[in-house]
C-alpha cells in the first residue's frame, strides 16, 4: 500500500462528509452528460473505497441512489476505474452545491463561503486530497504533496485556502493542468492534521526523525572518518619526514625538546596527538606538541 492510499483509506475511515467535501469531489472528478432529456453527473476514481464514500456522501446528503459503475482501464497498469452514476436530481444537486457554473466554464475556482469557513474549507481540501491528491512516501527522502487541478484558478485558490492554515503552498503549471503543492515536511504533516488523518502525520513524523537521526549519524560517521584519515595522513608524512632526519643528518642533531617528540612519534605511529603529549617528560598541550612537529617537518623539508 502506497503512503498517498494510506492517508485516503485513513480519511476514508474517519470522515463523516459533509457538502463541502463532496463539493470538492464533484467538482475535481465530475462529468456531466445527458441521458435523453436528463442531465447527469458521472464522478470517477480507480478507488472502490472512495466510490463508495462518494455513494454514502450523495445518498445522506440528497437522498439519491446513484448507481456504481466500473470498467478497466486499457493502459498497461490496467486498474478498474470506478464511476459513481447520479441520473436523478443533477441540476438540483448542482445547484445546492453551487457546481453548475464550474461545469460550464464560468466559475472553475472555489466558492467565497468554502474559502472563509475554517470547518468548510478543511473539509473541501479532504475531498480535494480524496479526488486527485497525492503524497511522496516520506521514505523517499524527498517531501511533497500535490493537487491537481483542471484549471489555474482552482489550484490558485486551492493555494490559497492551505495558506489560510499557515501553509506554504505553491502552484506550478503541470501536463494538462495545473499542480498546488507542499514541500516542507513540516507543512505536510500540517495538511494532514487538518484533513484528520493523524495516524499518518504521526508515520510521517516518525519515518522523518528516523531518516535525519541516520542522516545526522552518517555525517557524524563520516566526518570522524575524514579526521581520522587526515590524522594518518599528517602522522606518516611526519614519520617520513623523521625517518629522512635520522638518515641524512641523524636525529641527536634535533634540539633535546624536539627530539622527545620525534622518537615517541616513530616509536608509536599510531599515537594521537593527546597521547604524544601524556607521553612527555614535561607537561605540553597538543597544541604544543603540534607546533614542535611543524618545526620537524620544516627542518626536513629543508634538507
Amino acid at each position: 500500500m502506497t503512503f498517498t492510499i494510506q492517508v485516503k483509506e485513513e480519511i476514508l475511515a474517519a470522515s463523516l462528509g459533509d457538502k463541502a467535501e463532496l463539493s470538492a469531489l464533484i467538482k475535481m472528478s465530475g462529468s456531466l452528460g445527458l441521458t435523453g432529456q436528463r442531465l447527469t453527473l458521472s464522478i470517477s476514481t480507480e478507488n472502490a473505497k472512495i466510490a463508495r464514500h462518494i455513494y454514502a456522501l450523495i445518498e445522506k446528503s440528497y437522498h439519491i441512489n446513484p448507481e456504481i459503475k466500473y470498467h478497466q482501464k486499457t493502459n498497461l497498469k490496467k486498474n478498474r476505474v470506478y464511476t459513481v452514476f447520479v441520473a436523478d436530481k443533477v441540476s438540483d444537486m448542482l445547484a445546492d452545491l453551487q457546481l453548475a457554473d464550474s461545469f460550464f466554464g464560468f466559475e472553475t475556482g472555489i466558492k467565497p463561503l468554502i474559502m472563509k469557513d475554517d470547518k468548510a474549507g478543511q473539509s473541501y481540501l479532504r475531498g480535494a486530497f480524496l479526488s486527485t491528491g497525492t503524497v511522496r512516501d516520506p521514505e523517499s527522502g524527498r517531501y511533497q504533496l500535490e493537487i491537481f487541478s483542471i484549471y489555474q484558478d482552482h489550484a490558485e485558490d486551492l493555494a490559497n485556502l492551505m495558506r489560510k492554515f499557515m501553509l506554504d503552498a505553491k502552484v506550478i503549471e503541470h501536463k494538462n493542468g495545473v499542480v498546488t503543492y507542499l514541500q516542507k515536511a513540516e507543512d505536510i504533516m500540517d495538511f494532514l492534521i487538518i484533513i484528520g488523518a493523524m495516524s499518518s502525520k504521526e508515520n510521517f513524523e516518525e519515518v522523518k526523525v528516523l531518516r535525519e537521526t541516520r542522516n545526522d549519524l552518517n555525517r557524524a560517521n563520516n566526518a570522524e572518518a575524514a579526521n581520522i584519515a587526515r590524522t594518518v595522513n599528517a602522522s606518516v608524512r611526519t614519520i617520513n619526514n623523521i625517518v629522512k632526519i635520522m638518515e641524512t643528518v641523524g636525529i641527536d642533531t634535533l634540539p633535546a625538546e624536539l627530539r622527545q617528540v620525534a622518537e615517541i612519534r616513530v616509536e608509536n605511529p599510531d599515537y594521537s596527538i593527546q597521547q604524544i603529549a601524556d607521553s612527555l617528560d614535561t607537561q605540553l598541550t597538543k597544541s604544543g606538541v603540534n607546533h614542535r612537529l611543524r618545526k620537524i617537518n620544516k627542518i626536513a623539508d629543508e634538507l
